[in-house]
């Protein structure tokens, strides 16, 4: 199982930071969006 995680992320390097900026972004309309209401 070991082995199949590594070559998977090897596989995937090119595109790991785009996901991880869109994680990221994802995550910070997520908590902007539930305290919006507590803003306004």
């Amino acid at each position: 199982m070991f082995a199949q995680i590594k070559t998977s992320f090897a596989r995937s390097r090119g595109s790991l930071l785009p996901d991880a900026a869109g994680v990221i972004a994802l995550m910070v309309m997520l908590i902007v969006g539930l305290h919006l209401p507590a803003i306004a």
